[in-house]
């Protein structure tokens, strides 16, 4: 075996270890699953009536973009923290000394991790269909929709994984997760529309990634009132574009990053 099939065979192994955990603990699946449902009933029904979107479009299907991407990319911490719990009981010291590729802790946690965000998804797209969420342009295109949540999800989760090898327990990965997401998912359109910020913010907006995904969700459900104008930036006139662009720089920044460090990590 060469050594791209020697880590994806290894990592596949690995992931199976990890899904194992959804049966064995299932409370974390439970509230998982409760996360989403929670904030779209928060903004849909508390904050909903006090926001203005532009066109004739409800509220509801404004947000339900907005919370697809924020909650993929909070899905993002599990693959930290479950790198910096591994690290805290030793079990890094225990996969670097079997005959299995560096990279296959690494593939097989974000892998894994991505299931998680599909059950997400489907949750929230349920809890957005009984709210009054429609997708209007087809299954295809809801499908495209959710494939480009998920790739840009597996790259945040090759940062965090980073992070979680970097950090020293589970307590501080969260913290440091929070400070680094939290900036990107709430200084967006996620929640409100690109017009309400100005100045040097709204340029923040336009070319922050996670609100080119939201717009590029958004593009892809049919939840845009036709005429409404796009934000003049290159990155929101070609938001699914720009989305990838930075799906494969992430992933070819931090790719290696958390190879490496986990190869330092595991011989300290």
């Amino acid at each position: 075996m060469n050594a791209v099939s020697h880590a994806l065979s290894d990592g596949w192994v690995v992931a199976q270890r990890n899904l194992i955990k959804i049966k064995r603990v299932p409370e974390v699946l439970v509230f998982v699953l409760i996360s989403p449902i929670m904030f779209v009933l928060l903004f849909a029904y508390v904050f909903g009536g006090a926001i203005n979107v532009p066109g004739d479009v409800d509220y509801k299907e404004f947000l339900i973009g907005g919370i697809f991407a924020q909650t993929v990319v909070f899905g993002a911490t599990f693959t930290g923290a479950g790198l910096a719990e591994d690290m805290t009981k030793g079990i890094i010291d225990r996969f670097r000394s079997l005959p299995m590729s560096p990279a296959a802790v690494l593939i097989g946690r974000t892998s894994s991790d991505v299931v998680y965000n599909v059950l997400s998804l489907i949750i929230m797209a349920l809890t957005g269909l009984l709210v009054g969420w429609r997708a209007r342009e087809g299954v295809v295109d809801l499908l495209l929709g959710f494939g480009l949540l998920l790739l840009f999800a597996y790259a945040i989760s090759w940062v965090l994984a980073w992070i979680g090898l970097l950090v020293p327990s589970v307590e501080v990965i969260n913290n440091a997760s929070f400070i680094v997401i939290m900036p990107l998912t709430f200084v967006s359109n996620a929640f409100v529309p690109t017009e309400s910020f100005d100045g040097v913010l709204r340029t923040f907006v336009e070319w922050n990634p996670v609100s080119t995904l939201t717009q590029a969700c958004r593009e892809l459900f049919g939840n845009i009132a036709p005429g409404v104008p796009v934000p003049d930036s290159w990155a929101m006139q070609n938001a699914t574009l720009y989305t990838l662009g930075w799906v494969v720089l992430i992933l070819a920044v931090f790719v290696p990053l958390s190879v490496r460090q986990y190869r330092i990590a595991g011989a300290r």
